[in-house]
């Protein structure tokens, strides 16, 4: 992956973190997020597009800022080579998406 685009990436998450930390993020974008996560973990590429595309629709104004940024994250692990799905469990995980509760 070019290096201009990890950066693109990594600014536009960065907004995205911001919002989630200083409570600037709806419940539901919150929720869809979560999912999109863990479907992010699991190498379900089709499922996490599909929770971007549904974001984009129902909640354009408070996510164009950084999802841009999450749709290049799909798309360039999706075009790396399979590994295995990355543990939930081995505690490594910041505080954030992936921890709300459902």
């Amino acid at each position: 992956v070019q290096k201009q685009v990890c950066d693109d990436i990594g600014r536009r998450l960065m907004v995205l973190g911001d919002a989630w930390a200083q409570g600037k993020l709806s419940a539901p974008v919150r929720k869809r997020m979560s999912l999109l996560v863990q479907e992010l973990q699991q190498q379900h590429w089709d499922a996490a597009d599909e929770i971007h595309r549904s974001l984009m629709v129902d909640h354009v104004n408070e996510v164009s800022q950084w999802l841009v940024g999450v749709k290049r994250l799909i798309a360039e692990t999706r075009s790396l080579p399979a590994a295995e799905p990355a543990a939930a469990t081995d505690g490594s995980a910041e505080a954030g998406p992936g921890q709300e509760d459902p």
